[in-house]
């Protein structure tokens, strides 16, 4: 690590006991990390107290602090939303990235005396108030209609002032001819009347059917005892058209009343944080976002910082969240549940599908639009993870199968582009180990693979994995070095227990986030290597217990046993085979003894 200067010394000594952010900046005073914490002086101490050996990242982020600012806060919850702020605002090299879901539509109430609601896709600060996003656009589309259908609400862009209105400066249009607006604009209808109706859009937009459905009721309930029965069967029609709309929705429990729930989704160094809106036991909104992480956050970190964002944009007012996990963050009136059963549990399991969902498609949609930019992102992910200098377009895995030391082989497999090429597998039979030795068989298939590819001219792999732990890599390593091949190819080993990768002279195994795709290619290596080895070893092994039972056969030798398995495959075969054709292959006189023991 780099010295801590007289400046930053100083700065250490005098940080607070309190919540807050704090802000690192570089020598050209940029804003390069900000963070939030419960209490400053240890969180910012930690960063100076020791060395960052388990983080590069991170100590990388030490070395360029030249100045530190801070911002007290009165709570955690305040710091949270701060740093979420200061994050949007200067965007950090060091912190989270929320991609940004500017692609998604929103619905919009404006912020006028006679507001209008509509569709948009972009966002300002103008008072207007947003409800969204909405990842489905023909779900957003069939609640903007039925609102309208509901409510009359203007649809016109004029800028209606009430001193306007008393002078008779607009003049109403075909909509109000057609009933679907009441003219508030030539003062057929009052602003108190036209707030009351914006009033229901904004319930029904926020979920709360119920309540509006309650209002519709009473109101016809009110109009029938009038004996207005043509005003009441207009309210019918609008209870009728919002149940229709209720009934379309996720319903989970009717005991279910307001709850948001979170899941995350970590993949590698992108986290999927998935948002389900619960009202009256009826999902009403689901939205996933993608976060790509920047130094070693954990989960519950990006969880927190997902659950700040999405709640600010949904402008949700639930006080229980269920979640997958605890987030590192605290809300004043929120309770967190971790359900392990019921309702709550079920919920909880199909955002967690969605999440998941969102990131195959997101997979799926690169992959089809533009796959070499999907393969050279995964491959890079594989390389920074490995510690290799160029990306692992060709990685060869092997693996070792026998029985006690006997009918033993050895098996290949060649992935291209993190996808198996099949016609480069190959299977190799053990020449000159004797016994169970996983390590000399190891040696010799190696020596035997590449020095055929030096002599070939054969292009080499990049990358060698080696089913096994210390023991198969340095093998592998001695071989490559007879061959002077040290250096020029990479090689690691993937211990089968605990998923450890061990690397060449580093006795500590590292660990790679079971959600990588790093770890998900080696695994498929591995298991794909061992499936094509113990099927050939069975093969063998098979062959030669059908050799054995032939040889025990009085005056049928080995080389007669596998003349006949050669030809014929198996003793059920050699037995219903014609005698004139046993007798071309082996003789007349093994034919009659063969038969006669075979009857």
């Amino acid at each position: 690590m780099r010295p801590v200067t007289e400046h930053i010394s100083l700065i250490l000594k005098t940080l607070p006991n309190k919540p807050g952010c704090y802000q690192y900046f570089n020598e050209a005073g940029e804003i390069i990390y900000v963070g939030k914490a419960r209490n400053l002086k240890n969180r910012i101490s930690s960063y100076f107290a020791k060395e960052h050996h388990e983080s590069a990242k991170v100590e990388l982020l030490v070395r360029k602090i030249f100045d530190i600012q801070l911002i007290v806060v009165d709570s955690e919850a305040e710091a949270l939303l701060l740093e979420n702020t200061l994050i949007k605002k200067y965007k950090p090299r060091y912190n989270i990235l929320l991609k940004d879901d500017k692609t998604y539509p929103w619905l919009a109430i404006s912020h006028e005396p006679f507001p209008r609601v509509f569709s948009t896709r972009k966002r300002y600060k103008n008072g207007d108030q947003y409800f969204g996003p909405y990842s489905n656009v023909r779900m957003m589309n069939t609640l903007l209609d039925l609102v309208q259908q509901l409510y009359p609400i203007r649809t016109c862009k004029m800028s209606l002032i009430p001193e306007k209105i008393k002078r008779h400066s607009y003049k109403s249009c075909l909509e109000y001819h057609l009933g679907n607006c009441m003219a508030p604009c030539e003062g057929e209808q009052t602003q108190a009347e036209y707030l009351e109706m914006i009033h229901g859009v904004r319930e029904i937009l926020k979920g709360n059917i119920k309540g509006i459905l309650k209002q519709l009721h009473d109101a016809m309930m009110e109009e029938a005892g009038r004996l207005a029965f043509e005003k009441a069967q207009l309210y019918k029609d609008k209870i009728q058209l919002l149940q229709q709309y209720q009934s379309r929705s996720t319903v989970v429990s009717s005991l279910i009343t307001n709850i948001d729930v979170f899941s995350i989704h970590v993949f590698g160094d992108e986290a999927f944080v998935n948002f389900m809106q619960v009202v009256d036991g009826a999902v009403v909104q689901s939205h996933t976002i993608e976060i790509k992480k920047r130094l070693d956050e954990t989960t519950e970190e990006l969880l927190g910082m997902a659950i700040t964002e999405m709640r600010q944009q949904s402008l949700s007012q639930a006080h229980e969240l269920v979640v997958s996990m605890i987030p590192d963050i605290t809300f004043p009136d929120i309770d967190y549940t971790v359900p392990q059963r019921g309702d709550k549990l079920k919920l909880l399991e199909l955002s967690e599908k969605n999440a998941k969902m969102y990131r195959l498609d997101k997979e799926k949609k690169m992959s089809l639009v533009d796959p070499e930019m999907h393969t050279n992102r995964l491959l890079t992910t594989m390389k920074n993870d490995l510690r290799m200098k160029e990306l692992p377009r060709h990685i060869e895995c092997f693996d070792n199968s026998n029985t006690q030391g006997t009918y033993p082989v050895a098996a290949l497999v060649v992935f291209k582009d993190a996808k198996p090429s099949k016609k480069d597998y190959r299977h190799f039979l053990i020449k000159t180990v004797e016994g169970p030795d996983d390590f000399a068989s190891m040696e010799e298939v190696l020596y035997r693979r590449y020095q055929r590819l030096l002599n070939e001219n054969q292009p080499l792999p990049q990358l060698i994995v080696v089913d096994g732990g210390k023991g198969q890599l340095s093998s592998a390593v001695d071989t490559l070095e007879k061959l002077n091949l040290r250096g020029k190819i990479s090689v690691i080993g993937i211990a089968k227990r605990l998923e450890e990768i061990y690397f060449p002279e580093d006795s500590i195994p590292i660990y790679i986030e079971k959600t990588s795709p790093t770890l998900r290619i080696i695994q498929q290596l591995r298991d794909e290597a061992h499936r094509f080895g113990i099927t050939h070893h069975r093969k063998r092994r098979e062959k030669g217990s059908l050799a054995i039972q032939l040889t025990d056969i009085k005056g049928i030798g080995k080389e007669t046993a596998e003349k006949l398995l050669k030809k014929f495959k198996s003793i059920q075969q050699v037995k219903e085979t014609d005698t004139e054709l046993l007798v071309k292959v082996i003789g007349k006189a093994k034919t009659a003894l063969l038969q006669q023991e075979l009857k």
